[in-house]
């Protein structure tokens, strides 16, 4: 076979001068034999004999053998080392040519070659881009969408994989193929050809190429991709086929239009019965269907309009399928079941409702489930429950009788930060005007002390900011002094003083309030502290900048008066010039900070 081969080889060097049909394609196809024998070793001896570089001058449209040079591009372009050498024999411009012959068997060897020359070859791709190959395919994809006959079919297969081939992984092409139309051409070659297992499967992993760039969800969702899917969904029984259309729902249902689509569609009853049917499997399959269902399902829940259509005011059979997920002995539900009632809890409305009708116990014993060493990202997504149906005022009372702050307590000793996180969060949220609440939690020393702790957490910004907020909240809606004693005996003193210059106003604001209701409360206890945090150094900063907010200024001049009541705070007044900033103030525009600036001045006055 190998003499054969090098005779074919040589033969085809002399064709290339005097070149007669049968020769040639003798020639060809002794090629074509040994490319299937051995496609590696063959394309080797192709390149090391310069072969290639005849092949350009082989691709006439009016020849008889150019499906079989084309078909010889094809296998050897299959190898990685093959394509570069491919684009320099300049193989690229009359390939695309051929894209204008009308010969089904042409169109199909060139869109396969073409393709294997763009796998994976930023080269490849140039070269189609610049001879404007993509357009051709793309125009041919068109005229035969409607095609329904195996030829064509096959065809189509080819041009849509040559087209995936051209721009998987490069945004540049695959938002030049979107400009293009492709979308809704592929969308409707899914309806049309639904039947066909090879063009579906590509029309899929195309999908799945462009659904990833955020133009492109536009274009989906002015077709009908939705329903398409949905319905190929129901048809799917091999996992393989389920996970690949799975990979093209993922990124489609991130837009909120589409999630409302695939809502309508019936996509929901299909992710319920996938949940049903793999929650007791222990199959590997199983696990990743479980896993991929429940998430997507938590993801069409983040849509507004497609959340509110399932939740049908508490009595929809989704929703209450969801819920069951919760008390479930499998995490991976407990944790979209946890996911999917704070996506639920995301108005005031749905709040009230899940916390009259049991939801809380549901997630508290899930929690207690998850209190010792257990599972993070359920802990996370329970408190994430909670901290939302916390947040209308009238579910405070109610959540706190049902005993939610002694539960999420038990985390305190947790070290992970997005468990810390939410945990803040959530007692932050129970105690918004909850007084009593407030001062009970103001008093555990073991709270207020990890809170000091965690507002050194300069890894992680989100748990010290937090900490600092729920410090402040403890003060502000207790208005106790024992709290105000607590927060002073652990040190919180300072980074109360630091947040008030924070670079989020309502941080720096809440800050103020806190610092003001300690100077009221306890002024003699937290002196020494308010001296070594350089207080008044800072609320003279916050006066002076003319870039903070009014209500920064208001609530920065309330707390110097109060400081006046301490000497050595007096004193650090009296040294810095308070009175030049606050008597400009008068002037202010906003008429609260002008009438609290001349009240300020009098009091800086009398006591100068």
């Amino acid at each position: 076979m190998a003499d054969n081969f090098c005779e074919a080889l040589r033969k085809l060097k002399l064709t290339e001068a005097d070149s007669t049909v049968d020769s040639l394609e003798g020639c060809l196809d002794c090629l074509l034999k040994a490319l299937a024998h051995n496609n590696v070793e063959a394309s080797e001896k192709i390149h090391e004999s310069g072969t290639l570089k005849m092949f350009p001058g082989l691709l006439s449209p009016q020849s008889s053998s150019t499906p079989k040079v084309a078909n010889v591009i094809a296998e050897v372009a299959k190898n990685e080392f093959m394509r570069s050498p491919c684009v320099e024999a300049g193989l690229i411009p009359p390939l695309v040519q051929l894209l204008h012959c009308k010969d089904q068997e042409v169109l199909l060897q060139t869109g396969r070659a073409l393709g294997n020359i763009c796998y994976d070859s930023q080269e490849g791709r140039s070269a189609v881009d610049e001879a404007g190959g993509a357009q051709i395919v793309a125009g041919h994809i068109r005229s035969l969408s409607h095609s329904t006959d195996p030829a064509s079919e096959k065809l189509l297969t080819v041009f849509c994989g040559m087209l995936m081939n051209y721009s998987n992984d490069n945004d540049t092409l695959q938002a030049q193929l979107i400009n293009m139309g492709v979308i809704p051409t592929l969308v409707k070659l899914l309806g049309i050809h639904s039947q066909n297992a090879s063009l579906t499967e590509m029309c899929l992993i195309a999908f799945g190429n462009l659904a990833e760039l955020e133009s492109s969800k536009e274009q989906f969702a002015s077709t009908n991709i939705a329903e398409e899917l949905v319905k190929l969904f129901k048809k799917q029984a091999e996992h393989e086929k389920k996970e690949m259309i799975f990979e093209v729902l993922a990124p489609l249902a991130e837009n909120d239009v589409i999630k409302l689509q695939l809502v309508e569609a019936g996509l929901v009853e299909c992710l319920l019965d996938i949940v049903a049917q793999t929650v007791d499997g222990e199959k590997e399959e199983d696990i990743a269907e479980l896993k991929t269902a429940s998430d997507l399902m938590v993801l069409l829940l983040l849509g507004d309009e497609s959340m509110q259509k399932l939740f049908e005011e508490g009595k929809g059979s989704v929703f209450q399928r969801v819920l069951s997920w919760v008390p479930s002995h499998n995490h991976q539900l407990q944790l979209a079941g946890a996911l999917a009632i704070a996506n639920f809890a995301r108005n005031d409305g749905n709040c009230i409702h899940m916390v009259d009708t049991g939801i809380v116990q549901k997630l508290l014993d899930l929690l207690e489930r998850h209190a010792e060493d257990g599972n993070v990202t359920v802990q996370h997504a329970a408190l994430s429950a909670l901290r939302n149906l916390a947040i209308p005022v009238v579910n405070k009372s109610k959540m706190l009788s049902a005993g939610v702050s002694d539960v999420v307590l038990k985390f305190l000793k947790s070290e992970m930060p997005p468990v810390q996180f939410k945990l803040l969060g959530t007692l932050r949220m129970l105690i918004d005007t909850q007084a009593e609440a407030a001062d009970q939690l103001g008093n555990n020393v073991k709270l207020v002390e990890r809170l000091v702790e965690w507002c050194e957490a300069k890894d992680h910004a989100g748990v010290m900011g937090e900490s600092n907020r729920l410090l402040s909240a403890l003060i502000r809606h207790s208005k106790s002094k024992d709290v105000v004693r607590t927060v002073i005996q652990c040190g919180g003193v300072r980074h109360l003083v630091t947040m008030a210059t924070s670079e989020h106003m309502i941080m720096q604001n809440e800050a103020l309030v806190a610092l003001g209701l300690m100077a009221a409360l306890d002024l003699g206890m937290a002196e020494k502290d308010f001296e070594s945090a350089d207080l008044v150094q800072v609320l003279h900063k916050l006066l002076s900048d003319e870039k903070s907010a009014p209500e920064i200024k208001y609530n920065s001049m309330i707390l110097i008066c109060a400081l006046m009541g301490s000497e050595p705070l007096h004193k650090a007044v009296q040294g810095l010039t308070f009175l030049d900033v606050v008597s400009k103030l008068r002037s202010h525009e906003n008429k609260t900070v002008a009438h609290q600036a001349s009240l300020t001045e009098q009091r800086l006055t009398v006591q100068s």
